[in-house]
């Protein structure tokens, strides 16, 4: 690929034309450099200290061709590892030591006046396909109405951006609008469906702002999925007022309430990770945060003329439109002198989570290939140090899974084959796999810690034991259904090798319950793979089904497992006693999700 494939910018472009703009070539500050020098050794002095104490385990019978291999494979699925650990222990210190740790990251935040007018005018644009186009529209509406509680309704637009192929769908959500631009005639509200997909979301969000960015100082892009409370809106708007050198300003995003087993404890596990997760990654990105691609604020011309995405020449899984957009659209921000921030505090920002195991892995693979295809763009001119950096990491976040499994395979070749593992003491070998697990879980430990010693927050939560319960009870599940997503996205990531790409379709964003025959045929690989390592290993080293029951449980169980924890017997038994409750499922909210008010509550555990 040549950087000629890489050109983003429609025109030349004059910075006088910039208006308000950032200051060009200003240095790193000098702080953010020592911070970035501090995680950088924490976290290579944790990769190297680990595949030292691992070589140190295998040097007792020798370190044999096999086990060579098995150090490698454990090299790839640290650098993502060590990170996570790094980013909760110093979110958890900084949400400790600070009253508002968010204002020590992104200082922009203490520009913000809570009663400043909004002099902007801001868009808000949903971009979807295929959605349930009853809830994509209701949930528009619902922030229209939050925003019009407000003094500054009339500086908002909102935008249904259609990529829709389906002709039933495309004139109901035509329908829709119209039924909505007459239940609020003030309104200014616009619908647009394109003729064709081309750039994904990516490109319909760019056929927008070409079309329509001059008549917007900023955008804020939802999905189909999400919400916003006018309280977060009006609080990006000002802070963006305040901070011309921000191109893009991206909120922490948190689940919405929900009824499934599966989704309340995976958003449970996902809030408490993501709190100090974001909060340490800020510490050190500082003016080079991310993108999540949804509930952000985003300088209309800035994203226009820089963030412009190349389509990738040649065929095969890494080639054509970008479909994991967002982190290089952050870099290229960036590489055009604008800040890219993190707000890393909760506000009534929220997106809905999967609604089973299947349709969990089906998301991952998508991001998985969009995220590969990040291999021809790391040599892209003019990126700055850090983001070519979050560019690297983003891939190693899909290196992990197929080099773990190639580590346990090794491993289970090496117990089934050899008496290497025998030599190793015991206490030694429990002591590394303590260590591991604590390095991989830190994120979720540290968020939850931040609201153990936090009186108020335990409160939101219903008490340090529900609390403490619910985080174990997701420690466990989450365990569970790692390896099953590992072995998908290993299975994918082969596939891609071979050609394969995923396709785009639209996301299931909600069922009642999921069927077998659907779980069968999404899981069937991690079922056969299940039952012939439980095979494998109760005949050749039985000792170690003890050390291999949870992956054998994952991989075997998957099925069921996947089923269960739809039902809607445990949704509702996880609900009724405070399992995995989040602070909306137990105090009636301002915003209403998906039209239902979340009851108060005070359920015992």
């Amino acid at each position: 690929m040549t950087n000629a494939a890489l050109q983003i910018e429609p025109q030349a472009i004059d910075r006088d034309d910039w208006a308000p703009g950032p200051v060009f070539g200003q240095p790193t500050p000098r702080h953010l450099r020592r911070r970035r020098h501090v995680f950088l050794a924490l976290t290579l002095a944790t990769v190297v200290g680990l595949i030292g104490a691992l070589a140190w385990l295998m040097h007792h019978g020798g370190i044999t061709l096999i086990e060579g291999a098995m150090l490698v494979a454990f090299s790839a699925t640290l650098p993502w590892l060590a990170v996570g650990f790094w980013n909760g222990i110093i979110g958890f210190l900084l949400d400790w030591r600070y009253a508002e740790p968010g204002t020590k990251v992104t200082p922009a935040l203490a520009r913000e006046r809570p009663d400043a007018p909004i002099q902007s005018r801001v868009a808000i644009v949903m971009a979807v396909r295929n959605e349930n186009v009853a809830q994509a529209v209701r949930r528009l509406e619902r922030i229209q109405l939050g925003l019009n509680r407000t003094d500054w309704a009339d500086q908002f637009d909102f935008h249904l951006l259609s990529d829709s192929d389906d002709p039933t769908i495309a004139a109901n959500e035509a329908g829709a609008v119209a039924a909505w631009r007459a239940r609020s005639p003030d309104a200014r509200i616009h619908y647009r469906c394109r003729t064709d997909n081309s750039g994904f979301k990516a490109g319909n969000i760019m056929e927008f702002l070409d079309r329509c960015g001059d008549e917007y100082e900023f955008y804020l892009p939802l999905d189909a999925d999400s919400m916003m409370g006018p309280s977060a809106i009006l609080r990006l708007v000002r802070v963006m007022e305040a901070s011309p050198e921000i191109g893009i300003l991206q909120g922490l995003v948190v689940g919405t309430p929900s009824r499934t087993f599966f989704t309340r404890a995976f958003q449970f596990g996902m809030r408490h990770g993501m709190r100090a997760y974001t909060l340490g990654s800020a510490w050190w990105q500082g003016d080079c945060g991310p993108y999540w691609g949804h509930n952000a604020l985003i300088r209309c011309q800035a994203f226009r003329l820089h963030c412009r995405l190349p389509h990738l020449e040649g065929s095969g899984p890494l080639a054509g439109d970008i479909l994991s957009h967002d982190q290089i659209e952050a870099s290229m921000m960036r590489r055009a002198g604008y800040e890219v921030r993190v707000l890393p505090v909760e506000d009534q920002s929220f997106e809905d989570n999967p609604p089973s195991l299947p349709d969990f892995i089906k998301r991952e693979l998508r991001w998985c290939n969009g995220n590969f295809q990040y291999l021809r763009l790391l040599r892209m001119p003019g990126l700055l140090p850090v983001s070519r950096v979050q560019i690297s990491l983003a891939i190693m976040m899909y290196v992990g899974a197929p080099a773990w499994f190639l580590f346990l395979a090794l491993t289970a070749g090496l117990v089934g084959g050899t008496d290497q593992i025998s030599v190793i003491p015991l206490a030694q070998g429990l002591t590394f796999f303590a260590v591991i697990m604590s390095v991989n879980l830190m994120p979720k430990l540290m968020g939850l810690a931040q609201v153990l010693v936090s009186s108020t927050e335990s409160r939101r939560y219903g008490g340090r034991l529900r609390l403490l319960a619910g985080g174990l009870c997701e420690i466990i599940f989450g365990m569970l259904i790692a390896p099953a997503v590992a072995l998908a996205v290993t299975i994918f990531v082969i596939g891609m090798m071979m050609g394969r790409r995923i396709r785009w379709d639209a996301q299931q964003r909600d069922r009642a319950q999921l069927a077998w025959s659907e779980a069968a045929r999404a899981l069937w690989p991690q079922t056969i793979a299940g039952t012939a390592f439980g095979i494998y290993i109760g005949l050749t080293v039985p000792w170690a089904l003890i050390f291999a029951a949870p992956i054998i449980i994952s991989l075997g169980g998957a099925i069921p497992l996947a089923v269960l924890s739809t039902h809607p017997a445990l949704g509702a038994w996880s609900r009724r006693i405070g399992l995995f409750d989040i602070p909306e499922d137990r105090a009636a909210q301002e915003i209403a999700f998906d039209g239902i008010e979340t009851p108060a509550k005070a359920a015992t555990f």
